[in-house]
């Protein structure tokens, strides 16, 4: 299955970060340069530095308490940087909120599955869209016709972009009551209505089986070749995470201590010492 997707070589950019070679002549969706933050007297990340290609596959990985979903809270202003930069797209998002950062580019999945459990599977998907929708507040409480033409328009696209994952037969169904699997699928399909450049996903295979999760590794790379976008993954599964991503960045204890491609990251000393512990000399 590997052998149809050839990982790219690994190319500098304009700093310490690297990309794959075919996304070299474009410049990088995100770059993260020195990136910190400190909680009281507590660096929770330190010096963070990564780039991301255009139609990249990343994964974040180290052990547990690393700062991995803080550098993705980072990312999406969840929490304000204490220090360094972070451009999306070549521009500073510095001053952007949370909502501002979503309208930009980057939408996210959560550890914990975050739906709206009473709403249907396409009322979960149409929360996503709600930034495309062009009917004003009026408009929608007196039911005019620009109201039913938008809302014509979002289930359409909902359907759609259910249709990636073959749930657009759920779409009746109350979010809450699908298999847990289902409601991880419906929670990037609800991220990927954003209209997102860059997806984030904070553990997509947690508790996956291992069919789900070979499934998932190939909707990773359908929604990636599908939309022309780069995804960014935290994960503990390392076979999905060898398996599909093309460029990794370890962390530990805040901060980076290897980045490359998997066979270099698995290989790396630094990284097996990080997940096995120091081994004692005989």
């Amino acid at each position: 299955m590997n052998g149809a997707y050839p990982k790219p070589k690994l190319v500098p950019v304009p700093s310490t970060n690297i990309i794959p070679d075919r996304d070299a002549d474009k410049s990088p969706i995100l770059e993260c340069r020195n990136l910190g933050i400190d909680f009281g007297g507590l660096s929770a990340v330190s010096d963070f530095n990564m780039a991301i290609g255009r139609t990249e596959i990343a994964g974040l990985i180290g052990p547990n308490g690393a700062g991995k979903t803080t550098v993705f809270n980072l990312l999406t202003k969840v929490y304000q940087p204490t220090r360094g930069t972070i451009m999306l797209d070549g521009k500073d998002t510095h001053s952007m909120t949370t909502a501002q950062v979503n309208r930009a580019g980057i939408a996210r999945t959560f550890q914990n599955i975050r739906l709206f459990s009473n709403l249907s599977v396409e009322d979960n998907v149409k929360v996503g869209l709600h930034n495309q929708m062009r009917y004003g507040m009026f408009s929608g409480i007196l039911r005019m016709p620009g109201y039913w033409k938008e809302e014509r328009v979002a289930r359409e696209r909902a359907l759609e972009l259910l249709s990636i994952f073959d749930m657009q037969d759920l779409a009746s169904h109350q979010a809450g009551s699908l298999p847990y699997g289902a409601q991880r699928r419906l929670e990037i399909v609800r991220a990927l209505a954003t209209n997102p450049s860059l997806l984030l996903l904070d553990e997509p295979a947690a508790g996956m089986n291992p069919s789900e999760t070979a499934e998932l590794m190939n909707n990773i790379r359908k929604i990636r070749d599908t939309f022309h976008i780069a995804i960014m993954l935290i994960e503990h599964d390392m076979n999905l995470v060898m398996g599909v991503c093309e460029g990794i960045c370890v962390l530990n204890f805040g901060k980076v201590i290897a980045k490359g491609t998997p066979e270099e990251i698995q290989a790396n000393p630094a990284v097996i010492e990080a997940y096995l512990g120091k081994q004692k000399e005989a």
